[in-house]
């Protein structure tokens, strides 16, 4: 087992200065203009390499994902075995990852360096099938528009090294929105693109279980569209903004991408609902399915709205708010009744199964068959959105609750859902502790 160590690499370095650090400009020469080829045959088990920035409790994403990617997950109303096996795995808080720890030495899993020293096993060239970047928990700073600094570009890039060194590339999943920087999250998604990978990543809520049990079919004629959740930083309206692109991309026509992106707060919200009768009538059937006082959503002076403007005149909106999970409403040409799916009821708050189960299930499908479970499109335009979202507020330095209207000629991309649903049905998971094998 390679020796354990903290990391000194600092990970809040611009992508300018990293590529000048590393000479990763000229490994990009390597590959070309072409794609790379599909690697050699892989195992029976694919062997996955596990990138984390901190895992030091069990309620952080790397705990709950990579747990779940070892042991097994709740996936259709039973247990699950794992279909892959984890090989490696880098911490970048490793000093405060004790848990994190304990699991990789109880299942006899080295914990490496670096990065690039866990893709490679402390060799030369890739040596594993697929990568899991989870970058989300630990201690970083926040920016004075509310971007938290998580390194998820800073690991990636050093995969993305290794691939264009390798001349070959695996599936990667990339937990959450691919970064807080637009550049960085664009510079991403086409790398994948360029060296012929499958990449998948986003909010697990997409893949939670919903009431009804129900997917909308694509090329519903959908009008109008709202998702109400807690949506109180950054982290967590990508959440939302993530469940209503998984619904509004299944509309007439596939996606056509984002015109406009804009960030309304507090007591604008209310003011911003009145001017936009469509959303009051839809957040009014949401309150009324939940026996909750009409306008109660838009009243509340903590409130905020993500308005987002579709190219082809689809009005959607994230309504912050709380008590009804996350739900979406969507009006829908020729019906009476807005079509109403909510995900709710958590088991936790730190249950062997809690949270993220049908997202474990998915990253498997895709080491597996190396097939992306859902375009990674969606993963670029909800990443996107919250992107310019943080940035609506914002202009030479000063904050207006009113945000200003962003036109995102950048999120002009067009996809289709190429799947059905894929969401968790069946019966749901017993809220137990986690079995880990060693005492605490």
């Amino acid at each position: 087992m390679t020796e354990k160590h903290p990391v000194t690499s600092n990970p809040l370095v611009t992508r300018r200065e990293m590529l000048g650090r590393t000479g990763m400009a000229a490994l990009t020469g390597l590959a070309g203009s072409s794609a790379f080829a599909v690697p050699q045959a892989q195992q029976t088990r694919p062997r996955i390499a596990c990138c984390v920035s901190f895992w030091g409790a069990p309620g952080s994403h790397a705990d709950w994902i990579i747990c779940k990617l070892m042991d097994g997950y709740w996936w259709q109303g039973a247990h699950t075995p794992s279909r892959v096996d984890i090989v490696s795995v880098y911490i970048h808080q490793f000093d405060t990852s004790g848990l994190g720890q304990k699991v990789c030495k109880a299942k006899n899993i080295p914990i490496y360096k670096t990065v690039g020293e866990a893709v490679t096993l402390g060799g030369r060239e890739l040596a594993v099938d697929g990568v899991v970047i989870v970058g989300e928990h630990g201690n970083y700073p926040t920016d004075l528009k509310g971007h938290w600094l998580l390194p998820r570009w800073w690991m990636y890039q050093q995969v993305i090294r290794v691939f264009e060194q390798s001349k070959r590339s695996v599936p990667v999943f990339n937990d959450k929105h691919l970064s807080y920087s637009w550049d960085d999250a664009k510079w991403m998604f086409d790398k994948s693109r360029e060296l012929n990978f499958p990449l998948t990543g986003g909010s697990s809520i997409p893949v939670y279980y919903r009431k009804p049990e129900i997917e909308i079919p694509a090329d519903t004629p959908i009008k109008n569209s709202i998702v109400i959740g807690g949506a109180s930083d950054e982290g967590a309206i990508f959440h939302c903004i993530d469940v209503l692109q998984a619904f509004v991309e299944r509309r007439k026509g596939g996606e056509t991408g984002v015109k406009a992106v804009q960030s309304i707060r507090g007591p604008e919200t209310a003011k911003w609902v009145e001017r936009n009768p469509w959303a009051g009538k839809l957040l009014d059937s949401v309150a009324a399915r939940f026996n909750l006082k009409q306008g109660s959503f838009q009243e509340n002076a903590q409130a905020n709205v993500c308005s987002v403007e579709y190219n082809d005149g689809t009005k959607a909106a994230v309504v912050g708010g709380r008590g009804v999970g996350w739900t979406y409403a969507g009006e829908i040409e020729g019906q009476k009744e807005p079509t109403i799916i909510s995900m709710l009821g958590w088991p936790g708050p730190y249950a062997q199964y809690h949270a993220s189960n049908a997202q474990p299930h998915w990253i498997t499908e895709m080491m597996v068959t190396r097939k992306e479970p859902f375009p990674a499109e969606r993963l670029l335009l909800s990443t996107g959105i919250t992107n310019h979202y943080m940035e609506s507020n914002w202009e030479n330095g000063r904050y207006s609750a009113l945000g200003r209207r962003i036109e995102t000629a950048a999120l002009n991309m067009s996809y289709r859902s190429t799947r059905g649903a894929q969401f968790s049905t069946g019966a749901r998971p017993p809220d137990v502790p986690y079995l880990r094998g060693f005492d605490k």
